[in-house]
């Protein structure tokens, strides 16, 4: 099993941020610097966020994030929104 793979699983289980009742939303901006080889430092430079406020991010502790940081952040891993965040109904990920 390939790195990036075992990070998403190791995420899925152990990273989840209840929103509400039956809802989670799952962070994978780790599952992305991993498959884009780049690490959290140089895109915290990049975006213009601290190193801990990118961990507390990756974690899934925020309670919130600017669409001016999720911009940035998408600009500079050349992704979607959709790449770095998932909803899952029913309190638990799914497996892909």
């Amino acid at each position: 099993m390939d790195y990036v793979r075992r990070l998403q699983i190791k995420r899925r289980t152990t990273v989840n941020y209840i929103v509400e009742n039956d809802m989670t939303i799952i962070v994978n901006v780790d599952v992305m610097l991993a498959k884009r080889k780049i690490r959290s430092k140089e895109l915290a430079e990049a975006v213009g966020i601290t190193e801990q406020n990118l961990s507390i991010l990756k974690t899934g502790k925020a309670k919130a994030i600017r669409f001016s940081t999720l911009n940035a952040i998408c600009n500079y891993l050349s992704c979607q929104p959709g790449d770095l965040l998932e909803f899952t109904e029913g309190g638990e990920a799914t497996d892909i």
